[in-house]
């Protein structure tokens, strides 16, 4: 396991935060304005962020933009939604019956290369804008496919709550893989309309969530990291 740069910090994002609600939190507690992060994580998702502080720290950024990434999810299968996850507005919504051996095979089948639709909350820009600046008008834009892949993928297994099933799954991806569109695919492998229930990224290169600090530990001084300005 590689040393962790300085100026660069681990945390353990929380659920129910943007990742830049994560830099305005740290902002006062490290003293330093100059911010940033590789790899956005949405709201309903949790686990490994990292963090370059002051001008030393955002300069290398770059360096773990490119690399694979290790996430567990929860994928819920009879609903689809306008943002991919359970925050979206509800677009179709069905009962469905999947036998636990179908589930297994179409979850490995997501394995390999492939050129997928992203999120339409996303910050893939078309013409100038993030999709999202078009989503959150109303406004009609082509969704563009992009290529994703998945390296390894297991199942965890299937469950049903109040009546709805879902799907458990480990991935370990490319940069720039979306979870949300490997769950819509899942999806349509099944035939049945599917939406992201939970997120939790592992691991991003070498660097485990488990090397990483909680927001909470970090703001009440429990937590040292290696800064230098």
């Amino acid at each position: 396991m590689e040393k962790v740069p300085k100026n660069i910090i681990l945390i353990d994002k929380p659920k129910g935060i943007t990742s830049f609600d994560c830099i305005r939190r740290l902002r006062p507690v490290l003293g330093v304005k100059k911010m940033g992060h590789a790899g956005t994580l949405d709201p309903l998702a949790t686990g490994l962020m990292i963090i370059g502080v002051g001008k030393g720290g955002t300069r290398v950024l770059n360096e773990f933009s490119g690399l694979d990434k290790v996430y567990t999810a929860v994928a819920k299968l009879g609903e689809r939604t306008t943002t991919g996850d359970e925050e979206g507005e509800v677009l179709e919504r069905k009962t469905v019956e999947i036998d636990s051996k179908d589930a297994k095979e179409a979850t490995l089948n997501l394995k390999g290369e492939q050129n997928l639709p992203v999120p339409l909350y996303s910050a893939i820009k078309k013409k100038g804008k993030p999709l999202y600046w078009y989503a959150r008008r109303g406004l009609p834009v082509d969704i563009p496919l992009k290529k994703m892949v998945v390296k390894e993928i297991d199942f965890e297994g299937m469950y049903k709550e109040n009546g709805i099933t879902f799907i458990g799954f480990r991935v370990n991806v490319s940069a720039g893989t979306y979870i949300r569109s490997l769950v819509e695919e899942l999806g349509r492998k099944l035939g049945v309309p599917a939406t992201t229930s939970a997120i939790r990224r592992l691991n991003i290169g070498c660097h485990s969530v488990n090397e990483a600090g909680s927001l909470e530990d970090i703001e009440a001084g429990k937590v040292v990291f290696d800064l230098e300005f």
